[in-house]
């Protein structure tokens, strides 16, 4: 991933989680904006990358919608082969759908996220995949 903008994309996130922190909507909204450019720019490009679109559904305030991001997100890290956004992006799925009461959803994302995270042996990732399905 082009270093620069990792750098873009977790600075953003920082900042959201700052606003969102203090509960400052105006500076919340602008910072998402800001994000959601950049994967607009990046989109379909060189550039394009996983994090920055999970990034985004991270952020997304409607959960339908932070489904069809992640969805975007996933989708480009299977074309990458890339376990490891795989493995984040399905938990992260996995939990927006047990909100929504999607329960089937929620199970067949856990079990790609575990798979994934099988893939490239983070087990910490696996452990926690494992605890939150049990839980």
């Amino acid at each position: 991933m082009n270093k620069q903008i990792f750098n873009q994309v977790h600075g953003l996130a920082e900042q959201l989680m700052a606003a969102a922190e203090k509960e400052d909507i105006n500076t919340f909204h602008a910072l998402y904006d800001q994000l959601e450019s950049l994967c607009i720019e990046h989109d379909g490009g060189k550039k394009d990358h996983p994090l920055q679109w999970e990034a985004l559904a991270d952020f997304t305030e409607d959960y339908e919608e932070a489904v069809d991001i992640y969805e975007k997100a996933f989708q480009l890290a299977k074309a990458q082969r890339d376990f490891d956004f795989q493995a984040s992006i399905q938990f992260s799925l996995a939990r927006v759908f047990r909100e929504l009461g999607k329960m089937p959803e929620s199970k067949a994302a856990s079990e790609l996220s575990l798979e994934a995270a099988k893939k490239v042996d983070d087990e910490e990732l696996i452990e926690e995949i494992q605890q939150w399905v049990a839980g």
